[in-house]
């Protein structure tokens, strides 16, 4: 299991892409690594796209566990989290979505209220109630090189909407993308 920079950490956003949005996959998309998920995006530019899945649900695992498989020290932490298939990409890649009042190295601040923090150190303030206030935990990425995820806009198999905290990390994930569907502002 390995902890990896989040691709591009020193790029800043820029605006004018999806950086900080939801992609949304539609019904008609049948890619099975996509089927019916939602992206947060989390850097978005001329050079390609990378996100994180946020409903695909894997499961559930020690804190202990995860920081003993990174290397690090898990002494005295206890409890569990859910852990998330973020995509097809770099599964064994370990990638924190967070709060952005919470930071710490190599924390990317995606927009005003979600960072996202590679650093498996995370791991452990959450257990120690030291860490972020929200939280999702996702293994993988997925990834799109220069105008490959523009295609696929064009071509009808996804549509952005603006992030919005409470669908990252309250809704509930069975639930998640036909709530994230519902909000599109133009038709199927």
């Amino acid at each position: 299991m390995l902890w990896g920079a989040v691709p591009n950490p020193g790029a800043a956003p820029e605006q004018t892409f999806l950086t900080g949005q939801l992609l949304v996959a539609t019904p008609e998309l049948d890619d099975p690594n996509f089927y019916h998920t939602v992206v947060l995006m989390i850097q978005h530019d001329a050079g390609g796209a990378v996100g994180i899945v946020l409903n695909r649900a894997i499961g559930e695992r020690s804190i202990a566990e995860l920081l003993t498989a990174a290397g690090e020290d898990a002494t005295g932490v206890t409890g569990r989290i859910r852990i998330f298939e973020g995509g097809p990409v770099e599964p064994e890649a370990g990638f924190i979505i967070h709060s952005a009042e919470y930071r710490r190295e190599q924390t990317v601040k995606i927009d005003g209220d979600i960072s996202v923090t590679s650093n498996p150190a995370v791991l452990r303030d959450i257990a120690r109630s030291r860490g972020p206030k929200q939280s999702l935990v996702a293994f993988g990425y997925a990834g799109w090189g220069p105008g490959q995820l523009e295609s696929a806009i064009a071509h009808h198999g996804w549509f952005a909407i603006p992030n919005d905290p409470k669908l990252v990390f309250q809704a509930d994930r069975e639930k998640l993308w036909q709530e994230a569907l519902a909000r599109r502002t133009y038709p199927l």
